[in-house]
């Protein structure tokens, strides 16, 4: 036995999820047995998708879900020797001992750093490049709209789209990221929707239209682009967070999906595994190139794993937000 912690879901969050909804629970980690290893906690991540989850479909009082990046301290298993690093969904926890399965070994790129398999190169990267090339069918040349351009997801998308030669425009909530995507990252053209009237900004930076417009948000966002919307448009839907902590605001101008016979739909990364091939080397390339950027927040800690996933909400994240549990 080894002693070490989770971190589980003590009460139904009223809103943005605070400190208190949360508890670091102590427990014994069993060593591994035949088939089985031991795998110790490096990197985890805390993502929005989290957050409808604490609702109802988390249990309380057990392991919060999530992915991350781990060692393996013992094995049992054939399949895995120890010192391997690995990619997992168990969680939140410091520890784990499994037969293996959903854990996968990863080999890295000596030239990248480790926590971009978080990220460009892990969930939040396929799901970008999926969302924007399979569901979006995006095309070279195209005009592009991204809502959260400065997330983890958003700003994959706007450089992908950057990368095949389209017009792309991001919106985002601070000065701050406004400046690293019009500065680093090379927008065509940035909006801070805190300090601007985002339905005219987004016309006035949009001239031609939206071809694609890649939802992350929801609400006021997807209202301002749906009247730009182009002929035969798509809106591929990562995610909804305006209404994740509850409220948000009401969509007025769905009418426009009908007229100009506009696709809308949602999708999750599980859909893109056929593109696994493709993904991994066009983004390895892109990241060794210098073509694709990336901002990374990581907090250094397994107790700081609440405030990481509050800070979601919170807009103290610039690009992915990670934490680190272990060098």
């Amino acid at each position: 036995m080894t002693a070490s912690r989770d971190v589980h879901l003590i009460r139904r969050p009223k809103g943005v999820p605070t400190p208190e909804d949360f508890a670091f629970v102590e427990v014994d980690t069993p060593d591994a047995a035949d088939g089985q290893i031991q795998v110790e906690g490096l990197i985890i991540s805390v993502d929005p998708y989290m957050r409808p989850r604490l609702n109802a479909d988390q249990p309380l009082d057990a392991p919060m879900p999530g992915g991350g990046i781990g060692r393996v301290v013992q094995s049992r298993n054939p399949k895995f020797r120890e010192g391997d690093l690995v990619r997992h969904g168990e969680g939140m926890r410091e520890r784990f001992t499994t037969d293996g399965r959903g854990v996968a070994v990863l080999t890295p790129d000596p030239d990248l750093p480790l926590t971009v398999y978080m990220h460009a190169l892990g969930g939040t990267g396929i799901t970008a490049y999926g969302g924007l090339l399979e569901t979006g069918a995006l095309k070279d040349g195209e005009q592009v709209a991204v809502s959260t351009a400065g997330g983890a997801v958003g700003s994959v998308v706007a450089q992908i789209a950057r990368i095949k030669g389209c017009y792309v425009v991001g919106s985002t909530g601070s000065d701050e990221k406004a400046a690293w995507l019009r500065d680093v990252v090379g927008l065509d053209a940035v909006i801070n929707y805190k300090t601007e009237t985002l339905s005219k900004a987004l016309a006035a930076a949009m001239p031609r239209g939206v071809d694609v417009y890649f939802e992350n948000v929801g609400g006021a966002q997807l209202d301002a682009a749906l009247p730009l919307m182009n002929l035969h448009g798509r809106i591929p839907v990562c995610g909804m967070i305006s209404t994740y902590n509850g409220g948000g605001e009401g969509v007025r101008n769905l009418s426009a999906i009908i007229y100009k016979r506009v696709r809308m739909q949602g999708f999750v990364a599980n859909d893109f595994g056929h593109l696994n091939a493709a993904f991994l080397s066009d983004m390895t390339g892109w990241l060794k190139s210098g073509r694709m950027k990336y901002q990374e927040t990581v907090l250094d800690g397994f107790d700081r794993i609440p405030e990481g996933l509050i800070g979601l909400f919170e807009g103290r994240n610039a690009g992915k937000m990670l934490i680190k549990v272990k060098d």
